[in-house]
């Protein structure tokens, strides 16, 4: 009876880890850190996630993350000197802050996968919910809830 509990715990622990106040540089080299402003963390731990998140975002107005208290992390651990080395300029292009997590540690740190966008609703630097989105219209209807939010409060 008590290793249903224990393997509950263990999934558990790796959000309370997470939920500690971390900083990332962004594409610009500007360092960023968790805060209690925070409400969505989104994570993208592949190009096809991270390319997932810019068509979401890429015709919106610049700040529009920023103003619904989303931060966008870019686990790019995995990405080969030479890519990154032509991607991470190429990244200063986008209207909206890409965080990049050049180690992994971040990412790593609130689990997920490579195939879906983690999408994280954080409260006083604490997970509280969890969704994973691997479709574009979800992706944005996601997006446009987080304006409702911030307009009603």
């Amino acid at each position: 009876m008590r290793t249903p509990f224990l393997f509950l715990a263990m999934l558990c622990a790796p959000l309370v880890q997470a939920a500690e106040h971390w900083t990332l540089n962004d594409q610009f080299d500007q360092a960023f850190t968790l805060d209690d402003k925070t409400r969505v963390v989104m994570v993208a731990r592949s190009m096809a996630t991270a390319r997932l998140v810019n068509n979401a975002v890429e015709h919106t107005p610049e700040g529009y993350l920023e103003a619904r208290g989303v931060v966008f992390v870019a686990d790019i651990e995995k990405m080969p000197s030479m890519v990154a080395a032509v991607m991470v300029p190429a990244m200063r292009s986008a209207n909206y802050r890409i965080l990049l997590d050049r180690d992994g540690e971040v990412a790593k740190g609130y689990g997920g996968d490579r195939e879906s966008v983690q999408w994280l609703e954080v409260q006083d630097g604490k997970v509280m919910a969890e969704q994973r989105y691997s479709d574009l219209p979800s992706l944005r209807q996601a997006l446009v809830k987080m304006a409702g939010r911030v307009a009603g409060g």
